[in-house]
């Protein structure tokens, strides 16, 4: 999992991407391609 300050790019380099917040925290998650899973701060 990548650890990023700003995760608006990312986001939108696969369109499988969802945005999601949990506890306090924004998460990417991609249920095709594992790979672009990344957090926020």
């Amino acid at each position: 999992m990548k650890i990023k300050n700003s995760l608006k790019a990312l986001a939108g380099r696969h369109r499988e991407n969802r945005m999601v917040r949990r506890r306090g925290r924004v998460y990417i998650i991609n249920k095709k391609n594992p790979r672009f899973k990344a957090r926020q701060g």
